[in-house]
C-alpha cells in the first residue's frame, strides 16, 4: 500500500525544508558555554538518535565526531562511558547500570538508545533473511558451528572474534572482509540477537550473552509486534530527521523497502505524520506533528561522512545542493576531492568540503585539500573554518593545524588558519 498524497497537510520552501531539518538534527542549537558534561551529551543524543559507527581513523572515530558537531569539545570518556567503550586494552567488564546505548544494526552498525532494543527484535528474529548473505549462509550451510561459537561464547564470553578457532582464508575479489566461517558465526549471532557487543576496546567489539551485557528490565520489555515497531522507527526517524520523503525515513533504520512503504501510509492514515510538499523536491515528503521551521539557522559544524545530516546522499543533494560521495574506496588518482572529506556547514549552508587527516606522530591536523562552493564568501568562510579547524584539533590534542596546497579554498584558509594563529 503506498501512501497517498491528495491532501497535502504543509507547504515549505526548499530553505524551510533545510533549515527545519538541521534543527531536527540538533545542529541549529547554540553550544554550551564552559564544561560540557553527560546532560549535554544526552540532549546531543536525543537530537541524533543513533550513531553510526565506522572503523575509519584517519581523522577521528566517527561516532566521537557528531557529539563535537552538537556541543564543540567535550570529554569522549563521557561517551565511552555510556557505550562502555574503551580505548586501552583491558579493563572490567561491563556494568549494564551504567549503559544508556547498544551496538546493533540500526543505520549500519550503529549505537542505538538501549530502551529500544525491543523495537529491534523483528529484524533479529527474521535475520535468516534479512542479514547479508555470507553471514546468512552460514547459519543455513553450517548449524554446527553457529551452535558451537554461542557455547564458546557462554562458556568463556566476552570473546573476540579472534578467540574462534576457524581457518583465515583470501579475500575474494570485490569482498570487503575476509572473514572465516568462526566470524560468520559470530556476526549471525550477533545479527540474531543471540549475542550482543559487551564493549570495544581499540574499536575491536568484545562479544558476550545479552543476559551478561543488557540490563534486565530491558531484556524483560515485552516484544511489540512487528507492524507495530516498524511504525515506532518510522516515527523515530521522522522527529529526527524533520522533513524527509519516504526513502529518507526508511533508511535510517535500513527497513525493507516494501515494509517502510506500508508503515508509513499507515501512519498518515493515522493522522501520526503529515504530508509535505516542498518546492522544487520531486518527492512527497513527511513530517511529526509539531515540525519547527526556524527562521535563521547560525550553525557551524564539520559533518563526518556518516553524520545523519549527511548520510543519505541523495538526501543531501535534495537538502543542499550539495553532492557528495565518500571517496575511500576509490583509487587515490580518480579522487576528486580526497580521502576523507567532510562538509563544513555555515548558517544553513554547506559550503565547503576539507579533506583532513590527524597526523598524530608530528602532532598536527592537516587539511590535505580545502575546497568552496560555488558562490560562498571565501574569506568569511575561510575565518570560520579556521576556527572550527583550531578547536578540532585542540580537541584532538593536536598542535595545530596545517593547510596543503590541494583545492581552491586552500589559500584563504591557510592566510586565516596563520592569522588566528
Amino acid at each position: 500500500m503506498a501512501p497517498s498524497h491528495a491532501v497535502v497537510d504543509i507547504e515549505l520552501s526548499a530553505a524551510q525544508a533545510r533549515r527545519a531539518a538541521i534543527a531536527a538534527q540538533g545542529l541549529a542549537t547554540a553550544r554550551p558555554r564552559g564544561r560540557v558534561d553527560v546532560r549535554h551529551l544526552r540532549r546531543a543524543l536525543d537530537a541524533l538518535g543513533i550513531v553510526q559507527l565506522d572503523s575509519v581513523n584517519v581523522f577521528s572515530r566517527s561516532h566521537y565526531m557528531p557529539l563535537f558537531s552538537r556541543l564543540g569539545p567535550y570529554p569522549r570518556e563521557t561517551l565511552d562511558e555510556l557505550t562502555v567503550h574503551q580505548d586501552g586494552q583491558n579493563g572490567p567488564p561491563s556494568r549494564a547500570d551504567r549503559r544508556e546505548l547498544f551496538e546493533y544494526w540500526g543505520h549500519e552498525a550503529s549505537l542505538i538508545p538501549i530502551d529500544m532494543q525491543p523495537l529491534l527484535r523483528w529484524r533479529m528474529a527474521r535475520a535468516d533473511d534479512l542479514a547479508w548473505a555470507g553471514v546468512a549462509r552460514v547459519a543455513k550451510d553450517e548449524p554446527g558451528l553457529v551452535k558451537r561459537v554461542l557455547e564458546l561464547v557462554r562458556e568463556e564470553g566476552p570473546i573476540r572474534a579472534s578467540a574462534v578457532d576457524s581457518p583465515k582464508r583470501e579475500r575474494r575479489a570485490g569482498e570487503m572482509w575476509n572473514w572465516n566461517g568462526g566470524k560468520k558465526a559470530l556476526e549471525y549471532l550477533f545479527f540474531s540477537g543471540q549475542v550482543t557487543a559487551e564493549r570495544r576496546v581499540n574499536f575491536e567489539r568484545l562479544y558476550d550473552l545479552p543476559d551478561r551485557v543488557l540490563p534486565a528490565e530491558i531484556l524483560e520489555m515485552p516484544t511489540p509486534p512487528e507492524d507495530e515497531a516498524q511504525r515506532e522507527l518510522l516515527l523515530f526517524a521522522a522527529r529526527r530527521l524533520g522533513v524527509a520523503s519516504e526513502p529518507d525515513l526508511g533508511d535510517y533504520f535500513r527497513l525493507p523497502r516494501k515494509e517502510s512503504k506500508a508503515r508509513l501510509a499507515e501512519l498518515v492514515e493515522a493522522g501520526a505524520l503529515r504530508t509535505v510538499a516542498v518546492k522544487g523536491w520531486d518527492v512527497p515528503a513527511y513530517a511529526p506533528h509539531d515540525l519547527k521551521v526556524p527562521r535563521r539557522i547560525r550553525a557551524r559544524a564539520l559533518l563526518t561522512p556518516f553524520d545523519s545530516m549527511v548520510w543519505a546522499r541523495e538526501r543531501t543533494e535534495r537538502l543542499f545542493d550539495f553532492r557528495y560521495r565518500i571517496e575511500i574506496y576509490v583509487p587515490a588518482p580518480k579522487r576528486v576531492y580526497g580521502y576523507y572529506v567532510l562538509p563544513f556547514l555555515l548558517g544553513d549552508r554547506l559550503v565547503a568540503r576539507v579533506d583532513l587527516k590527524s597526523d598524530r606522530q608530528a602532532g598536527v591536523l592537516r587539511v590535505v585539500g580545502a575546497f568552496a562552493e560555488p558562490g560562498v564568501d571565501a574569506t568569511e568562510v575561510a575565518r570560520e573554518l579556521a576556527d572550527e579547524l583550531r578547536l578540532v584539533s585542540e580537541w584532538q590534542g593536536l598542535g595545530g593545524v596545517k593547510v596543503g596546497r590541494k583545492g581552491d579554498l586552500a589559500p584563504a584558509l591557510r592566510r586565516a588558519v596563520e592569522a588566528s594563529g
